[in-house]
């Protein structure tokens, strides 16, 4: 029953130890787009369905920037820092979402499908500013 209790205490005394090694704080958030420069980019669906294209902003969240009909051009509103090259999207509050990767994939089957949207993040470099994606395979091809 001692050695229980012992253990039962050591336990406790790592998991307190743990928590206190947690640190919370404030993190401000970048709205708007000052400072920003425009960095729209144009997607064209010439395959035979729809397209969906996706903003992964983290590696645990993705949002969809839009979606073309075949045929159809998508906008995509994106905004470049020409500081760092780095590419963001704004949501509906206007927060700044850093863009870590840009995809486009078959409706229904996006993310199976996918084809990745090369972003230069050159600092001063050359923004693409259009994007054709068709069906090969089965899978989207963009370029």
């Amino acid at each position: 029953m001692r050695l229980q209790l012992a253990y039962a205490v050591a336990g406790l005394l790592v998991f307190a130890a743990g928590a206190q090694a947690v640190e919370l704080r404030h993190i401000t958030v970048r709205k708007g787009i000052d400072g920003l420069d425009a960095a729209p980019l144009t997607v064209t669906n010439r395959a035979a369905t729809p397209i969906v294209c996706v903003a992964e902003l983290a590696h645990w969240y993705s949002a969809e920037l839009g979606r073309a009909e075949t045929g159809a051009e998508l906008r995509i509103d994106l905004w470049r820092d020409p500081s760092t090259g780095a590419f963001v999207a704004l949501n509906d509050k206007q927060e700044n979402m850093p863009v870590e990767a840009l995809w486009c994939g078959l409706e229904g089957r996006s993310y199976q499908t996918r084809a990745a949207i090369r972003l230069d993040r050159t600092r001063g470099g050359p923004v693409r500013s259009s994007v054709g994606c068709s069906e090969k395979a089965d899978r989207l091809v963009c370029g």
